[in-house]
């Protein structure tokens, strides 16, 4: 062969060899069908939203469009507590719009939270929430239209059968200072969810391929916007006879890199960079792979794979879980499921119809109510609704069961303070009645307390505080009850009529960097700190401190509020018989001081013109202190300016 006829040659073979894993994907023999593997995933994209920066807002508001395809669903709701950084904690409107009936389950600890939503959502009530229920709007338009009356809003999500929802307080570092609605938008950090439908996962045998090697393929899909993000991969392979032979196919953008923790070890085969969680550290670069869901399926073959265990595909995810049963081809079935002949009966959710029954107390009279609609939804038919003592059955009133007793029949268990009971219920697809514990709070005979100290031990009430002196407030409940939560909603102190009022406590957050919000007492009791300054208080004198406390618990709807004083003695610091007060101890230093300088003056006169004057000393010039001395001087009287919530400070 002539010589120069071999680049030509090696350029084709070499061309061949590059596109071998192109032309195999292109002609893979592989019929996707359902299997049994789970995939779970979180996610921050959503369907339609906008973050935005409300630095200087006291009230920021988040709306949650959420969208459902159940006529009935439950959704778990967090909200995490932004990062302070030295600021005050800031009041928040969570305005929820649902299209179907679902149950909320919300937690939101050590957040000022104020909560608005439509007749559709089913919220039972949660200590330290306020709410407020919405007309039935129909438009976002018109939730929207409501929620900017209230505050700069700070977040906008739309969301599609949500099963948990993650909402972060923090302000976003990059975002605009107004939420404009952008379609399949992602909220970064701001929100975090995973859905309630789970995504489809399929696999398939690859023909003509030899052995037991399986192989799990994720394709993340790319977002609308590119920014270098990390994918946790969840990896539980169930395989009783040790480690399968597997490899694991993670194809994503270019700006996603992985980290892995599986249960077992396989072969690893990613786009970009991946590491592990155990070595977390250690970044492995990738390999380019196709970004098609047939190239994928090529991969996997050129991986000598004889199937494929599971396929999805997902939106751009943070989490990513995936649990499959089978193990070197045992389990996997590729052919459709059969078809029913007749429909399969659904049973009724029975967790969720208990989680509707939530007494209402008023009046020494507790009711249970149970709409008829919600019931349908769950696919329940209750056969009996009623108390411990079987005699109170539940009365039919057109659209709803009521159940109601007053708190001297029914088998109610009174207490000193407490009413308990349990609802029993009997359903036509059960063979055992369903038992769900439900109690009320009798208000009559409990009493607050509201307490001064001087210390953070709380050991010594005091109605006397000096100008100056940091103060600790206590809220006390006798008796206490477990089943109830004091929340402090507002506090203030009230200095007469021709003084304003100085706010301590608003929408249960503290005014100001003087004032602190402290963890609770060990029976409960609410607690926060001020430092009385004297900007705050011009002239010491008798004073009221008010707070107001909400009693909440699931039985008490509405909440019940109660307000409670105590009286007292503001005096100026330092004095052992705290009588003096602030001008009279100024008066009394500058009329000191006055009479002194005539005294020396007097003195010097008679000294001049008393002598003889052939005696007269010459006049010695005093020479002026050092300018250190100086600027020592003049700092010693300039410290006791008084500094912001500075507990030395006379104001």
């Amino acid at each position: 062969m002539d010589r120069g006829t071999l680049p030509p040659v090696f350029a084709l073979l070499l061309a061949v060899c590059c596109l071998r894993p192109t032309s195999l994907a292109e002609t893979v023999h592989c019929d996707l069908q359902p299997v049994d593997a789970e995939v779970t995933y979180i996610t921050s994209q959503v369907s339609e939203g906008c973050v935005a920066q409300v630095p200087n807002a006291t009230v920021e508001v988040h709306i949650l469009f959420l969208e459902s395809s159940r006529e009935l669903s439950e959704l778990e709701l967090t909200l995490q507590k932004a990062q302070q950084n030295g600021t005050r904690p800031r009041e928040v409107l969570l305005v929820l719009g649902a299209n179907k009936n679902m149950l909320l389950r919300l937690q939101a600890p050590g957040i000022a939270l104020n909560l608005a939503f439509n007749p559709k959502l089913i919220f039972q009530g949660h200590p330290g929430v306020n709410t407020t229920q919405l007309p039935p709007f129909t438009t976002k338009k018109q939730f929207l239209d409501w929620a900017e009356t209230k505050g700069p809003i700070a977040s906008i999500a739309e969301l599609n059968d949500p099963q948990s929802i993650l909402l972060r307080l923090d302000q976003a570092p990059r975002a605009p200072s107004s939420c404009n609605l952008e379609p399949l938008k992602d909220m970064g950090h701001t929100l975090e969810w995973s859905p309630l439908t789970p995504p489809s996962v399929r696999g398939c045998r690859l023909e003509g391929v030899p052995g037991h090697k399986e192989a799990h393929i994720v394709r993340v899909l790319p977002g609308t916007e590119a920014g270098p993000r990390t994918v946790t991969v969840k990896v539980e392979l169930r395989c009783a006879s040790g480690d399968p032979d597997a490899v694991l196919i993670l194809q994503g953008p270019p700006y996603v890199s992985w980290l892995i923790d599986a249960n077992h070890n396989m072969q690893i085969w990613t786009t970009g960079e991946y590491s592990f969680k155990i070595f977390p550290e250690k970044n492995i670069r990738g390999f380019v792979l196709p970004d098609t869901p047939q190239g994928l399926l090529g991969e996997a073959r050129r991986l000598n794979a004889s199937m494929v265990a599971s396929f999805v595909e997902l939106p751009l995810a943070s989490v990513v879980s995936l649990q499959a049963h089978s193990c070197a081809g045992r389990g996997l079935q590729t052919s459709p499921p059969p078809v029913r002949t007749t429909p399969p009966k659904e049973s009724c959710n029975q967790e969720l119809l208990l989680s509707l029954i939530q007494p209402k107390c008023s009046e020494d009279v507790m009711t249970v109510v149970l709409k008829k609609d919600l019931i349908s939804t769950l696919k329940c038919t209750i056969t009996s609704l009623t108390f411990s003592d079987p005699r109170c059955h539940a009365e039919d009133r057109d659209d709803q069961l009521v159940l109601r007793s007053a708190y001297s029949s029914c088998g109610m268990k009174v207490t000193e303070n407490v009413v308990r009971n349990e609802v029993v219920v009997n359903l036509l697809s059960s063979s055992s009645p369903q038992w769900k514990k439900v109690h009320c709070i009798n208000m009559d005979s409990l009493s607050l307390q509201l307490g001064l100290f001087l210390s953070p031990h709380f050991l010594q009430a005091s109605n006397t505080i000096e100008l100056g002196q940091q103060g600790f407030v206590q809220v006390s409940m006798s008796p206490p009850i477990p089943e109830l939560v004091l929340q402090l909603d507002s506090c203030h102190l009230d200095l007469g009529p021709d003084v304003d009022t100085v706010e301590l406590i608003q929408s249960q957050t503290a005014k100001g960097s003087c004032v602190s919000l402290l963890s609770p007492g060990p029976a409960g009791d609410v607690r926060f700190s001020f430092l009385l300054r004297g900007y705050m208080v011009p002239t010491p004198t008798p004073g009221t401190l008010s707070c107001t406390v909400a009693l909440r618990s699931r039985s008490l709807s509405p909440d019940v509020h109660r307000t409670i004083s105590l009286r007292l003695n503001i005096v100026s610091p330092g004095l052992p018989d705290k009588g003096l007060v602030l001008p009279a101890v100024l008066g009394i230093t500058f009329g000191a001081f006055l009479i002194g300088a005539l005294l020396t003056a007097a003195l010097w006169y008679i000294y001049s013109h008393t002598r003889p004057p052939g005696k007269r000393e010459p006049v010695v010039a005093v020479a002026a202190p050092a300018s250190s001395e100086s600027s020592s001087t003049n700092h010693s009287i300039g410290s006791t300016q008084s500094t912001p919530c500075s507990t030395s400070s006379m104001a």
